[in-house]
């Protein structure tokens, strides 16, 4: 049984990694400001801005919750850009990942995942994407204070495991996290495809969110590396062949285009991960 550790795990998509990680057989503490609104493991509420707490929680420290972690997973932050003022955002989620990663090495932990964005891809699109489907290769472009805070936590993870060789850090860059609820409003997206551009008509299953989660604390290499996370296909009916002319037709296609595969490119997570998609809003609408 591993000790896993996992920041925000009372949000949207941690309650979903805490449940994966825990029927998995887990032991999993949760390090949040909130308590869940089902205990799945037991919670600690912590400020992660809070450099103290955050090295004592995870060096073991904290009363009744006393243990060595083998893997720490950070999904803990303010979650989308435009919800507070961009001076705080980005003074939140940039220095909490900081912590998490400082009392991790202080810990001995070598294995850490945390949660990215694909929002370091230049979403919303205002710009198109150099090609299509987008995929890990090209520089991060960040167009809000929210992504350029997940670009410094990918560039300090890449500094961390240069630091420390046997160390390995996963960075996930989850699309927009949807739980079965969500998928009522999406046969109406066909209607409107520019309501949906704005990712390449992407989603994220929680369930296959949290996968990714547990592949990236089971992979074997060390060193950091970055994965784009989607579900398998988009949230339209309507072909990619035909979005993609509609919305974004001086883009190149990398790739011949499935008829609704994702155009956020799930390939190198399916490489170096393991990861493959089990859920579809098709199969709950």
């Amino acid at each position: 049984m591993r000790n896993i550790l996992v920041t925000g795990g009372s949000g949207k998509l941690g309650r979903a990694v805490v449940k994966d990680l825990v029927q998995h057989g887990d032991r999993v503490l949760n390090l949040d400001q909130v308590l869940p609104r089902e205990a799945i493991c037991p919670t600690v509420r912590v400020d992660l801005t809070d450099f103290g707490q955050v090295a004592e929680a995870i060096l073991g420290g904290v009363d009744e919750h006393r243990a060595r972690y083998d893997a720490v997973v950070h999904l803990a932050a303010i979650p989308a850009p435009g919800q507070f003022a961009n001076s705080r955002t980005l003074g939140n989620n940039v220095p909490t990942t900081y912590n998490v990663f400082e009392a991790c090495r202080l810990a001995g932990i070598r294995n850490v995942v945390f949660a990215s964005s694909e929002t370091v891809l230049g979403l919303p699109f205002d710009t198109p994407p150099p090609y299509a489907p987008v995929d890990e290769e090209y520089f991060p472009r960040p167009e809000t204070a929210y992504s350029l805070g997940k670009l410094l936590d990918e560039t300090m993870a890449a500094q961390y495991c240069r630091w420390d060789p046997a160390l390995k850090m996963v960075g996930l860059r989850f699309s927009n996290v949807m739980d079965v609820e969500d998928y009522k409003a999406f046969p109406a997206f066909d209607a409107d495809a520019p309501l949906r551009k704005w990712n390449l008509w992407g989603y994220i299953d929680a369930r296959d969110g949290a996968q990714a989660v547990r592949r990236g604390i089971e992979a074997q290499f060390t060193g950091f590396e970055a994965f784009i996370i989607a579900n398998a296909d988009t949230v339209m009916r309507r072909p990619n062949v035909e979005l993609m002319a509609e919305i974004f037709p001086t883009v190149p296609h990398r790739t011949p285009l499935g008829e609704n595969s994702t155009l956020l490119s799930i390939d190198k997570a399916r490489r170096l991960l393991g990861y493959e998609p089990q859920h579809s809003w098709r199969n709950h609408v």
